[in-house]
């Protein structure tokens, strides 16, 4: 079974790219995936799963929770990063150490060497459930990559370009797959396509992604 040793380099035949610093590690998660979901149940316990409003008042399709020192929340006030978590007025679960541990080496294989995140967005997405391209503008540190792992059912991920209108590639990510964009490619838009309702083995209907960010 292959470890996150591993991947050392862009080299590895697991790791394809998507961009010039754009690349994804497939099954790169896989050797964790039960401590991952574990750890995604502890959090839930803490800070439970909620589908949030935006600021143009739509509810978001997609499921959210937070753990890290900070988190992304969004309210018709509009979208931003918080130190606690707004419905319950307590600080975000702690950031596992299996997450961070499993960002900082995804981004290293990648050539992003030091990346410490300081926030985990966690995504829950039900068949029907997408996201709408956008780009990730909240942060204050553009120079530190994005990390996104995928867990259970498989979804289409739309990379686009630097403006709206771009052309899409649209790339099938899988249990345990991991992508890493930063660099030229940091604001590039993204989303996900409408979810199938192709169960997986572990976690049924459902496809949880988690993503990694230097938001302070």
């Amino acid at each position: 079974m292959a470890t996150l040793q591993l991947f050392e380099s862009t080299d590895d035949a697991h790791c394809e790219s998507i961009g010039p610093r754009a690349f994804v590690l497939r099954g790169f998660a896989l050797p964790h995936a039960d401590a991952l979901v574990a750890a995604i149940a502890d959090i839930e316990a803490r800070a439970a799963f909620r589908n949030m409003v935006t600021p143009g008042g739509f509810m978001m399709s997609v499921a959210l929770t937070n753990c890290g020192e900070f988190g992304w929340t969004t309210d018709r006030r509009g979208y931003r990063y918080t130190r606690e978590d707004p419905e319950t007025g307590k600080p975000w679960p702690v950031m596992p150490d299996v997450f961070s541990t499993l960002a900082s080496r995804a981004a290293s294989a990648t050539g992003f060497i030091g990346f410490n995140p300081d926030a985990c967005l966690v995504n829950r997405y039900l068949p029907g459930s997408r996201l709408s391209l956008h780009q990730d503008r909240n942060e204050r540190d553009f120079d530190a990559p994005i990390v996104s792992v995928s867990l259970g059912m498989s979804a289409t991920f739309l990379f686009g370009g630097h403006t709206r209108s771009d052309r899409t590639a649209k790339i099938p990510l899988h249990h345990g797959d991991v992508v890493v964009w930063g660099g030229v490619d940091r604001l590039r838009f993204h989303g996900v396509m409408p979810l199938k309702d192709e169960p997986h083995s572990v976690l049924g209907s459902q496809r949880i992604n988690f993503t990694f960010r230097k938001a302070g």
